[in-house]
C-alpha cells in the first residue's frame, strides 16, 4: 500500500486499520440494497459499530442482524428465543462506555480504539465499490479529508476499513483497470453524522422490570415474615441460587452477613441506582436508529431513573433504588444527581472540546411518580387488612382523587417548568423533545383486567382487587393519558408561551397495541413454566410449612426453570414476574420502611414490587421503540431507510384473562 509521507497532524486523522474479510459479510445486505437499478458502480460505505455505547462491534452486529427480520418487537422475540429467555443484555452489559456507576468512560476503548465519547472525532467505516463490477477489475482508492490523499490498490471485491474525520467530508475515488479496457472513475463523499441522544425520565423510561442480567434463581424455598405473625404466619418463596445464608425465618439475621452475601447475587442492571436497562424503549429505539441508518452514528447518554419525578429526579436528586454490589466491593450511592444537571454538564464538558456539538434529540417519560402511579397500584394489589392498614399510615396506598387533583392541578405547573429547562437544550425546539407516553397496563381485549391473585400471589396479601382495578384503568385511560398529550403539545386548555416552538414531538401509537397485552393476558404460546406454575387462581406456591422449604412450588418444577425473557401474551410484569426476574432489596426507600434483615415482612413485600411489577417487559419497550422510531427519524429528517413497524410477536393462541 502506498502513503504519503508522514505529517505532524497526529495520525493525519485518517487513521487506516486495515483489511478484513469479516467486511465481506459486515453489512453486506446493506450494501447490495444501495446498488443502482441499473447496475451501475457506486461506491457504498458505512459507519461500523455506530451504537457508541457498544465497545465491541459484535454486539451491535448481533442487532444488526435480528433487526433485518422485522422492527424492534421481531428483533426481540428473535434475540430472546435465540438466547432460550435468559436475554441479550447479560453479557452486552459488561461492554458498555458508560460504567455501572453511571459516568461516562473518557476514553471510551472501542474496538480496541480509543474514542472520545461524548465527542468524537473519528468514526471507523467500512468502503466497497458495488454495482456491475469487470471481473477481475482492480481498483485504485484514493481517501482525501482535506490533509492530503491515502492511496490504495487492491481487487475490487475487496472492502476498505478506514477512520474518517468528524465534522468534514471525506472525497472517496477508485479508478477501476480492467484488462485492456479503459479505467473507469467513481467518486463520492463520505461524511458521518453523529446523533447525539439523551433519555430523561423514571422507571418507564429506564427500563424498570428487565434487568440486564435477571437474579439466579434457587429451586429450594427463602422464608419471609408477615407482619404481626409468628410462625403460623411464615411464608416460604424461591430463593436466590447460591446464597448460603439460613434461609428459615427463625432467628433473622440482623448482623449484615447474610444480607451481605444475599445482595452479591442480586440481579445485574447496567446502572443499579436507577435501574436503568438495556431493554429499556429509549436504549432499543437509539440502537435500532443506529441500526436502520448506515450514515451515522449515535451518541446515547441514558439518564431516566426508576421512581424520579418532575421535581425529584429531573430537577432534583433523588434517592438511589439499589446498592452496586460485586464480589469485591459495595458502592451505594445514597442519591443520583438531577437528570437535567447531569445532562447539562454533559453538554458542557463536550462543548469545551467540541464548540459546534450539540444535543440532538431527547427521548421523554415523566409524570407517573408525579400523579402517585405506583401508590394506585399499592391501593389496588395489597388487600390484607394489616398490610393496608400500615401502608396507609405510612403513605404507601395512594387515592384516586389526590392523583386527580395533581394531574389537574399540579402537574401542568411542573410540565411548563420543564418545558422551559429543556427549551434551551435542544435550540429552542421542543419537537426534538419526543415525549413517549405510557401505556395502560391493565388492559385485555381493549377492556380492564378481571382482577384477582393471579400473578400477584407471591406475597399473601396481593390480589388485584375488581373494584379498585377497574377504577384505576378507567381513569388511567380517560383521565391520564389524555392529559398527557395535552400537556406536551399545548392543547385542551394547557397554555404554552410559543404555541409551535413549545410543542413536544408526542408518541403513544403503541397504546393500541398493549391494549390486548395486560398484565392479565395469557396465550397457549406462553412459556411452559409460566403456564404450568403460574397458576390462575392464585395458588402458585406451597402453603404447607413442612413440605415449603424444599419445594415452593406448587407444580413441582423448579423455579430456576423460569425464563424472563421468553415471548408471552403479557407485554407487563405482574408481582410474580418482577420478583422472579429482579427480587430487589431496595435502597432508596425511607427509613421506616427499611428491611431490618433479609427475612423481614417489610422486604417480602418490597421485593415483589420493586423490581418492576406494573412495568413493560422487554417486548413491551421493544414495542414502545417501534412506537418511537418514525417520530425520531421524521425530527432529525433521515430518510433512506424503511421505517420500524410494530408488529405482532410470535404467533398466539387468543388470548384469555387470568
Amino acid at each position: 500500500m502506498k502513503t504519503r509521507p508522514q505529517t505532524s497532524r497526529p495520525l493525519a486523522r485518517l487513521r487506516w486499520i486495515g483489511l478484513t474479510l469479516a467486511a465481506l459479510v459486515i453489512g453486506a445486505p446493506e450494501f447490495a440494497a444501495a446498488q443502482t437499478a441499473d447496475g451501475a458502480m457506486q461506491i457504498s460505505w458505512e459507519v461500523r459499530n455506530r451504537f457508541r455505547l457498544f465497545r465491541e462491534e459484535r454486539d451491535f452486529l448481533l442487532h444488526t442482524e435480528s433487526l433485518r427480520a422485522g422492527g424492534v418487537l421481531a428483533s426481540e422475540d428473535a434475540l430472546a428465543t435465540q438466547s432460550d429467555g435468559r436475554g441479550w443484555a447479560r453479557n452486552t452489559v459488561a461492554r458498555l462506555c458508560i460504567d455501572p456507576t453511571g459516568r461516562v468512560i473518557e476514553p471510551c476503548t472501542r474496538d480496541g480504539v480509543k474514542e472520545s465519547y461524548l465527542t468524537p472525532t473519528e468514526h471507523p467505516v467500512t468502503v466497497r465499490l458495488t454495482g456491475a463490477i469487470p471481473v477481475g477489475a482492480t481498483c485504485a482508492w484514493t481517501f482525501d479529508d482535506g490533509d492530503g490523499p491515502r492511496q490504495s490498490t487492491l481487487d475490487c471485491a475487496e472492502p476498505i476499513n478506514l477512520r474518517v474525520r468528524y465534522g468534514r467530508a471525506t472525497a472517496a475515488t477508485v479508478d477501476v483497470s480492467s484488462g485492456a479496457d479503459p479505467s473507469q472513475r467513481v467518486a463520492t463523499q463520505i461524511e458521518v453524522r453523529d446523533i447525539f441522544i439523551a433519555g430523561l425520565g423514571d422507571s418507564v423510561a429506564s427500563g424498570e422490570g428487565n434487568p440486564d442480567r435477571p437474579v439466579a434463581l434457587a429451586d429450594d424455598g427463602f422464608c419471609f415474615q408477615s407482619y404481626l405473625g409468628g410462625p403460623a404466619k411464615q411464608y416460604y418463596r424461591p430463593g436466590r441460587a447460591n446464597f448460603k445464608g439460613a434461609r428459615a425465618c427463625e432467628g433473622g439475621d440482623t448482623s449484615g452477613t447474610g444480607l451481605r452475601s444475599w445482595q452479591v447475587l442480586s440481579a445485574q442492571w447496567f446502572n443499579a441506582a436507577c435501574h436503568r436497562s438495556l431493554y429499556s424503549y429509549q436504549t432499543r429505539a437509539a440502537l435500532a436508529l443506529a441500526a436502520q441508518y448506515q450514515h451515522i452514528a449515535v451518541t446515547y447518554l441514558p439518564l431516566a431513573c426508576t421512581g424520579a419525578t418532575i421535581n425529584d429526579g429531573l430537577f432534583g436528586s433523588q434517592k438511589a433504588r439499589e446498592c452496586l454490589f460485586t464480589r469485591n466491593a459495595v458502592t451505594c450511592a445514597g442519591t443520583v444527581n438531577a437528570q437535567l444537571s447531569e445532562l447539562r454538564d454533559a453538554l458542557a464538558a463536550a462543548k469545551r472540546r467540541q464548540p459546534s456539538r450539540q444535543l440532538d434529540l431527547i427521548l421523554l417519560s415523566v409524570g407517573a411518580n408525579d400523579i402517585d402511579f405506583s401508590g394506585l397500584v399499592a391501593d389496588v394489589i395489597v388487600n390484607g387488612p394489616t398490610e393496608r392498614a400500615l401502608f396507609r399510615r405510612s403513605g404507601v396506598l395512594g387515592a384516586l382523587d389526590d392523583s386527580r387533583a395533581t394531574l389537574q392541578r399540579d402537574l401542568p405547573q411542573r410540565f411548563g417548568k420543564m418545558r422551559e429547562a429543556l427549551k434551551p437544550l435542544v435550540g429552542g425546539d421542543l419537537s426534538r423533545v419526543v415525549y413517549v407516553s405510557y401505556a395502560n397496563p391493565a388492559l385485555l381485549n381493549g377492556a380492564p383486567c378481571p382482577g384477582g391473585p393471579a400473578g400477584f400471589d407471591i406475597h399473601p396479601s396481593f390480589t388485584a382487587d375488581p373494584g379498585r382495578l377497574q377504577r384505576v384503568t378507567a381513569y388511567v385511560q380517560s383521565e391520564f393519558l389524555p392529559r398527557l398529550r395535552d400537556l406536551a403539545q399545548c392543547q385542551g386548555g394547557v397554555l404554552c408561551r410559543d404555541p409551535n416552538g413549545d410543542r413536544m414531538t408526542f408518541v403513544d401509537q403503541h397504546q393500541q397495541a398493549f391494549a390486548n397485552h395486560g398484565f392479565c393476558a395469557r396465550g397457549a404460546n406462553d412459556p411452559d413454566f409460566d403456564r404450568q406454575c403460574f397458576s390462575a387462581k392464585g395458588d402458585s406456591f406451597t402453603a404447607d410449612l413442612v413440605d415449603a422449604p424444599a419445594a415452593p412450588m406448587t407444580c413441582g418444577r423448579g423455579a430456576s426453570e423460569f425464563r424472563a425473557y421468553l415471548p408471552r401474551a403479557r407485554w407487563i410484569r405482574d408481582a410474580n414476574d418482577s420478583y422472579f426476574a429482579a427480587m430487589t432489596y431496595p435502597q432508596g426507600v425511607s427509613s421506616s420502611a427499611l428491611p431490618a434483615d433479609i427475612h423481614d415482612a417489610t422486604w417480602g413485600v418490597l421485593s415483589a414490587v420493586y423490581g418492576g411489577a406494573i412495568h413493560p417487559t422487554a417486548e413491551g419497550h421493544a414495542a414502545m421503540a417501534d412506537a418511537a422510531l418514525p417520530a425520531m427519524a421524521g425530527v432529525l429528517g433521515l430518510g433512506g431507510a424503511e421505517p420500524a413497524v410494530t408488529r405482532e410477536p410470535l404467533p398466539l393462541a387468543p388470548a384469555v384473562q387470568r
